[in-house]
């Protein structure tokens, strides 16, 4: 395991070395998990990349600092890990918030960012008052209150149906976040807005979404991809809010066309 200290707070990140003449992927999680949601897509990538994942701020190993969030403090919290680690023009694939805070990198870092790939995600993320209401209860009766109805957007029926304990897995991931982590991320969703920032992305973008998605359904992600200019958009069947872990071969073979197909540096 691997911990590095960035603006006052402790990330649990690791690094797996890559070929030294092949671009850098970060990968950036979801509220409510850990950067393990990543592993079978990882282990699909590893050894052809240089790779980074952590655990953002209040989620994981990582330290809960001090909460509520801002979306900027997630952006500096990646910001300094990319800068500790020396890593510039990688490709950020973010999940869910994991994609907000990939745009907010582009929008005030662009030197680290050589392309984007946005999973199930928006330039905008709910409305006040649903964060509001999901904050207040988590703070009254937990996260485990919320659960059935979370997982419920993460994954398809058929993986609920047949992947009984693999969700069982997940239960206990999202229920095992801090609770100050989990409702100051929510804060920092309920807070961003980067339709704006979205217009004047630059670099290569894919925007996935999986067909079942109930968090971020296909249509909000596909607005998204129309506002980033020459973005590419592609829908996953069989998949929920999480298509790293509920269709990862699939997922990861979309990347590697992507990238397959980026302008050389």
């Amino acid at each position: 395991m691997q911990f590095t200290k960035i603006g006052g707070v402790t990330l649990h990140h690791q690094l797996i070395g890559g070929p030294a003449n092949k671009p850098v992927f970060v990968f950036v999680n979801s509220l409510g998990t850990d950067f393990r949601i990543w592993r079978d897509v990882i282990i699909r990538l590893a050894g052809d990349f240089p790779i980074v994942t952590y655990d953002k701020r209040g989620h994981g190993l990582s330290d809960v600092g001090n909460a509520p969030y801002r979306m900027d403090d997630h952006v500096g919290d990646l910001e300094g890990l990319l800068d500790h680690l020396n890593v510039k023009d990688a490709i950020i694939c973010g999940l869910s918030v994991g994609g907000l805070i990939a745009q907010g990198l582009y929008a005030k870092r662009p030197d680290l960012v050589r392309a984007l790939v946005l999973c199930d995600t928006a330039h905008k993320i709910g409305t006040v008052e649903l964060w509001n209401s999901r904050i207040a209860a988590v703070e009254k009766d937990g996260i485990a209150a919320i659960t059935d109805s979370i997982l419920e957007r993460w994954f398809t029926p058929d993986f609920h149906e047949q992947r009984k304990d693999d969700l069982t897995g997940y239960r206990n991931m999202l229920t095992r976040q801090p609770v100050a982590g989990y409702t100051g991320t929510c804060a920092a969703l309920r807070d961003a807005d980067y339709t704006e920032a979205a217009k004047a992305i630059a670099v290569p973008t894919l925007c996935v979404v999986g067909d079942h998605d109930g968090s971020t359904p296909p249509a909000l992600v596909r607005t998204l991809a129309d506002l980033i200019p020459g973005s590419r958009f592609k829908i996953i069947d069989g998949a929920g809010h999480i298509p790293c872990v509920e269709k990862p071969e699939e997922l990861t073979d979309l990347i590697k066309r992507f990238v397959a197909k980026l302008p050389p540096q």
